[in-house]
Order: C-alpha cells, then sequence, then structure tokens
C-alpha cells in the first residue's frame, strides 16, 4: 500500500489540530512530524510538547522524523509523546544499532535516514533491523526546497537493497514532491511519500484526494 505523509511544517499552526484532522479524514495514513534541533540542521521547528498535544485530537500514525543530533538521547520522550514511527539520521549519531534498538523496545517502529550526499550503501548493514528507510530529496532543515533529480536513482537502489533482505521495509521520500514528480517518485519503488506545501493550505482534502487517486492507478498498473 501507497500511504501519504503529510508535513505538518507547512501546517497553519494557529489552526494545527483542525488541518491535520482534516488531511486524516480526506485519507492521509501517516501523518510527518519534522523535529528539528538547531544543531544536527541549522533551523528549529517543534518538540515534544506539540506531538504530545496533538496526540489528544488525532488517531493519525505519528511518523516522527528526528533531524536531531544524538536522538538516542530523546526516543523515550519521543515515544511518551505519541509517536508511533521513529526515523533518525544516520548522519546524526555514533549509536545507530543502539538508537534502533532503544526505539524497537518501546514497542513501536523504527527507521533510518539519509541526507542526499550520503551514499544508499551505508543503509545496508541496518536493513534486517529497521522498519522504514527515509530517503531525503531536498536538504534536511528547510520547507519548500526543489527535488533533487539524482535522489530517483538513489530510491531505486534502496529498493533493490529492500527487496534483496525479504524484508516488509517501507521506503520513505522527503523533499520536494508534488504532483508533478510523484509519478517518478513511486516508479522509483517509494511507497511512503512525505508532502508539506502540496497538502496543507486552503485545499487540503481536495489535495489529499489528488494524491491518492495517483496512488490508486500506480498500484492499478
Amino acid at each position: 500500500m501507497i500511504k501519504l505523509s503529510p508535513s505538518i511544517l507547512a501546517c497553519d499552526y494557529n489552526i494545527l489540530g483542525k488541518q491535520v484532522k482534516e488531511a486524516h479524514e480526506a485519507g492521509a495514513v501517516y501523518m510527518h512530524l519534522d523535529v528539528m534541533d538547531g544543531l544536527f540542521v541549522p533551523s528549529i521547528s517543534f518538540g515534544m510538547p506539540v506531538i504530545k498535544s496533538l496526540r489528544k485530537s488525532t488517531d493519525v500514525i505519528f511518523d516522527t522524523h528526528l533531524m536531531i543530533k544524538d536522538p538516542i538521547r530523546y526516543i523515550d520522550d519521543f515515544v511518551a509523546s505519541g509517536s508511533d514511527i521513529i526515523t533518525f539520521h544516520l548522519e546524526a549519531t555514533n549509536e545507530v544499532e543502539a538508537t534502533i534498538d532503544k526505539i524497537k523496545a518501546a514497542g513501536i517502529k523504527a527507521g533510518i535516514v539519509i541526507n542526499p550526499e550520503t551514499p544508499v550503501e551505508e543503509i545496508k548493514p541496518y536493513l534486517n533491523m529497521v522498519d522504514m528507510v527515509l530517503i531525503m530529496s531536498v536538504h534536511p532543515g528547510f520547507g519548500g526546497q526543489k527535488y533533487i533529480e539524482q535522489s530517483t536513482e538513489k530510491i531505486r537502489k534502496a529498493r533493490k537493497l529492500i527487496d534483496e533482505t525479504g524484508r516488509n521495509v517501507e521506503l520513505e521520500v522527503d523533499g520536494g514532491i508534488n504532483l508533478s514528480n510523484i509519478d517518478e517518485v513511486l516508479e522509483a519503488g517509494a511507497n511512503v511519500i512525505v508532502a508539506g506545501s502540496a497538502v496543507f493550505g486552503e485545499t487540503i482534502t481536495k489535495n489529499v484526494k489528488e494524491f491518492l487517486e495517483i496512488f490508486n492507478k500506480f498500484e492499478r498498473g
């Protein structure tokens, strides 16, 4: 199943809960929560209090993407706040296996993320441990960037590596994805699509349904 994971970075935070609810009711299976610390990436976004508050108003799956340095320090806090999936950057820690283990021990799904400059082959040692691989198709830390075309080949390589394990590992792509380039991303093998500004706005329901129509068409062949 191909899933849409709208990024709440693009929400109007004055009506955050309302917009998340609308996207979920329109058919978004996941909600992508981009957590930035101002250290691993230059920007600062939000943390546990926002996630915990939002959790009270929706049962959508929280796909929490940690763009933070040494994420193992905060795994318990993000789990307690309501995260259902936690992905973290390979480049942000020297304790990759320990971080995966800590997430899994908490009873939720774990994923690993790689930046545009990181070779896909670096995820290979962890594919028998994780539930998700996230390919960044822009440089992390800023919304509204253009999709990096070289990402398509990285997605294709990641899909091949995942398939070789025989495991059901989701392949997520984040950055610059919209209705004009979604076909390229799906054909390369992604099955979880992050979109921010392409979803949130005045026509959230319409935007979600347009993505889902493309997903359904692709799945039907």
